[in-house]
């Protein structure tokens, strides 16, 4: 009786790729191994060949373990002959295969993915290597750390989607085409998004969206993607740009900027030395007497002096353009006296870099707005009970001698660009009464400190565990729309009546460009909650708050305690600089204090995210 040839394997494609070994150990060239793969309707094998003997099988991996396949995209040099990698996930392991071109890397993909698109598939991927202990996509330093991106099952992240209907009211971007690169990967929550992957190039289409960009990617895809995760690409041409200035003194410069006397106030001129340019910034820093000093600094653009050619202002912080360094120096003050915040021109006027916010969405009328009773008193004013539309509000009003206007609109600004479930969500801004203030949701149960403090001995496990987990949500939010807190603590979290934490006082939250923000001169922050670089050198960065949330849990655990409740700020820094860390609390479980620790590390690329944290508190939770 003969066999029948239709329960026998289909082969679907066959043909010589080169792959990576999967070896634990740092991977080197003579790692990329040429073989022959064979998909078939159950498996895919891979063999080597050796010339007039019978192939060796190296390799087979059942299509039912299959969880992602997915195209790789790498800035890094690939050490074999073929240059398009992809990888197939199966268990726990990461297969990474090479093709030799394009179509053909295609042509396995979707193959791939057609015949596992009914596995129990990932919902997240990597869409980089894994390489010297972490993921190149996201800096994560567990192997088994959920993904990035979002995972695609079916077609590949190359198919082009529908493009947004059109409005005819729309404003679409001028002639010129303008290319922006993606600071951030993003993967869709829409049908109209695209995603984005870090340092790829995008052209804009589309600019009438004031938080949402449509752009087109290197493919031909067009979607809208938010602005936060883009930066423009620039050019060297200078006197494009409105802060540059052709033709002015440092005279003529300092008058113009003493008369705009606005913080961080700047100008790019025209250095004596031809062919050179300086940056001239207003600033009030306090002096050395800790008095308000108004003066304007000057600072020479300089170029390194190898083949690169890098310019700066400050040490370690090189950029390819002049433009590039200004844009930094925007967010960050990074060894200035101040953020580049306003730029002023002599030809052109003055123009702001914090829009002026008008929309009738945000701005309050005064007249519909009472005000209660005091709940707090923070560092810039207070807090105070109120009414709005009918309902209880909190009113943070903000003291004349504490923050200017601009500095006001910019925290507003900051405000209305964020907006998740466990963050404090604000209503409105009312800046045609004094004090100016801020209009956020009340919640009924007041600071996460005074909450703990008041129902110390009545709280569950779980209660615990899932305070932590709402700002661990928050934070991870913040943390992937490249926003650092700066300033969190028990202490600035409120508590629903639901007993959901939210966290609150964005009154130092700011965007980074590369999550680093470098402080200038004189400024404050919490010395118990600070991790060693930021009170060493005023570096905050999104590992920072990571430690500040390592503190937050501790608190939580302790049940409102103040953290080195006995000991003055020189002996907790004493106490780090020894390797000391905060003792285990009495109600901690042993897990969540590991998860502190980590939070703790000594250098900042060894905390972990707060995708991770979040991923390990829910793991937790479910457990």
């Amino acid at each position: 009786m003969y066999p029948n040839p239709n329960t026998y394997p289909r082969v679907i494609l066959k043909g010589t790729l080169f792959k990576k070994s999967q070896q634990k150990r740092r991977t080197s060239p003579c790692n990329y191994k040429e073989r022959y793969f064979i998909l078939n309707t159950e498996d895919l094998t891979y063999s080597e060949r050796r010339p007039g003997k019978k192939p060796i099988q190296k390799g087979c991996i059942e299509l039912c373990r299959i969880k992602c396949v997915e195209i790789v995209r790498s800035d890094v040099p690939i050490p074999c002959e073929y240059k398009y990698p992809f990888q197939v996930v199966y268990d726990s392991y990461y297969l990474y295969m090479f093709a030799p071109d394009n179509d053909c890397r295609l042509k396995w993909v979707r193959a791939l993915k057609e015949e596992t698109k009914h596995n129990k598939l990932f919902s997240t991927y990597h869409p980089d290597f894994w390489g010297d202990g972490r993921w190149r996509c996201c800096g994560h330093m567990e192997k088994l750390a959920p993904g990035c991106s979002e995972y695609y099952p079916t077609g590949t992240a190359s198919k082009k989607p529908l493009p947004p209907t059109p409005d005819p009211q729309r404003r679409y971007s001028c002639s010129e085409q303008k290319v922006v690169v993606a600071i951030k990967n993003f993967k869709p929550v829409e049908k109209t998004d695209i995603p984005l992957h870090k340092d790829e190039e995008y052209i804009v289409i589309d600019t009438s969206e004031p938080n949402w960009w449509t752009v087109q990617d290197k493919d031909g895809n067009v979607g809208m993607v938010p602005c936060l995760y883009i930066t423009e690409k620039f050019s060297n041409d200078i006197e494009k740009y409105e802060w540059y200035n052709k033709d002015i003194t440092r005279a003529e410069a300092e008058e113009l900027l003493m008369k705009e006397s606005k913080e961080g106030a700047f100008m790019v001129r025209d250095s004596r030395q031809a062919g050179a340019y300086t940056v001239s910034v207003f600033t009030k820093a306090p002096g050395s007497n800790g008095e308000k000093n108004p003066r304007v600094k000057h600072y020479k653009v300089r170029q390194t002096e190898n083949e690169d050619g890098k310019f700066y202002l400050a040490e370690k912080y090189l950029f390819s353009t002049i433009p590039e360094l200004i844009n930094y120096h925007q967010y960050n003050a990074a060894g200035l006296i101040t953020r580049l915040r306003h730029c002023v021109c002599q030809d052109r006027g003055n123009s702001p870099r914090i829009e002026e916010i008008v929309s009738e969405k945000w701005e309050v009328d005064p007249d519909e707005l009472s005000l209660g009773k005091e709940l707090g008193c923070g560092q810039f004013g207070v807090v105070l009970e109120g009414f709005w539309n009918g309902k209880k509000v909190a009113v943070k009003t903000v003291r004349e001698d504490a923050m200017s206007e601009e500095e006001f609109k910019e925290e507003a600004k900051i405000m209305t660009k964020l907006s998740h479930p466990k963050l404090v969500k604000l209503y409105g801004m009312c800046m045609q009464r004094s004090p100016m203030c801020l209009i956020f949701e009340f919640l009924e149960n007041g600071c996460l400190t005074d909450f703990l403090r008041s129902k110390k001995g009545s709280f569950k496990p779980e209660d615990l565990l899932g305070m932590c987990l709402d700002v661990s949500e928050a934070m991870d939010y913040l943390e992937s729309s490249n926003f650092i807190h700066r300033d969190l603590a028990a202490r600035n979290c409120l508590v629903s009546e639901k007993l959901e934490v939210k966290v609150s006082d964005f009154g130092m939250t700011r965007p980074v460009l590369d999550d680093l923000y470098v402080c200038s001169t004189g400024s404050k922050f919490a010395m118990k909650w600070s991790s060693p670089e930021v009170i060493n050198h005023t570096k905050f960065s999104s590992k920072s708050d990571v430690w500040s949330f390592g503190v937050l849990m501790w608190e939580i655990y302790s049940e409102g305690r103040l953290p080195y409740e006995y000991r003055s700020n020189a002996e907790v820094i004493e106490s780090l600089n020894a390797g000391q860390r905060l003792l285990q609390p009495r109600l901690c479980p042993e897990t969540v204090y590991q998860l502190m620790q980590w939070c703790w590390k000594e250098k900042p690329e060894d905390r972990p995210s707060f995708a991770l944290l979040l991923h390990q508190l829910a793991s937790l939770a479910d457990f």
